[in-house]
């Protein structure tokens, strides 16, 4: 299994839609949200992806074809 940290910066349009759900769900990977925040104005969240790594490169393709910004995250976040 392979494991990737990263961080989804999402647009005003896109805040609402369940990414996180269908990349779990349509790549079968399991996720852990770290660390999030959300207003009516941005939203992003670090979460950690585990799962085979070309479903996890094919995911993150498809979150960025969603217009959200996918950035990698080294280290632990959460203290």
């Amino acid at each position: 299994m392979a494991r990737a940290r990263v961080k989804f910066t999402y647009p005003t349009s896109k805040i609402q839609e369940p990414i996180i759900y269908k990349v779990s769900r349509d790549f079968e990977l399991v996720s852990n949200i770290r660390r999030a925040e959300v207003t009516d104005k941005v939203g992003w969240v670090v979460l950690e992806l585990e799962g085979e790594q070309d479903a996890i490169d094919a995911a993150l393709d498809w979150v960025r074809g969603q217009e959200v910004r996918v950035d990698p995250v080294e280290g632990d976040v959460v203290h």
